[in-house]
């Protein structure tokens, strides 16, 4: 089993190095870390989503930027653990992706949630309150450039 999540951690990384993405100001041993944390933060979410989109928030102060155009759920703190329903509305805004009604109306972490499971970004049948890990994270933004990509 842990030969399997190595090599399926090896091609994401290298899915991730190969594409001309906005990835590019990342070294490696970044991504290795956050590849193998279990659970990231609102502050590590929010550095990596904002440089991944390139939306022009300052990496350093990133959690304060996203917080302040409201891409996070209200009341989190930077070293709260991310949660999936919370990235995928950071997500959304971060990368400007479109949503359907409910999420147009409410732009919420719910709505954007269900947004990213029906374009398959986020798989069926995950909880939406579970903590994130950086597995999870750099899978759901390849996925993403991936479309952007088509």
């Amino acid at each position: 089993m842990k030969i399997v999540n190595k090599l399926f951690g090896c091609l994401i990384l290298t899915m991730l190095f190969a594409l001309p993405v906005a990835l590019h100001a990342q070294t490696a041993a970044r991504l290795e870390a956050l590849f193998e944390t279990e659970a990231i933060n609102w502050e590590q979410a929010a550095a990596f989503v904002l440089e991944a989109s390139d939306t022009g928030g300052s990496v350093i102060d990133a959690f304060h930027f996203a917080a302040q155009q409201q891409w996070l759920p209200k009341n989190v703190s930077p070293e709260d653990t991310a949660l999936l329903n919370g990235v995928a509305l950071l997500l959304m805004r971060s990368f400007d992706l479109p949503g359907g009604v409910f999420y147009s109306m409410f732009k919420s972490p719910h709505h954007a949630y269900r947004e990213l499971v029906y374009i398959n970004v986020i798989r069926r049948n995950t909880d939406p309150r579970a903590a994130v890990s950086g597995q999870q994270m750099l899978l759901m933004i390849d996925r993403i450039l991936a479309m952007a990509e088509e």
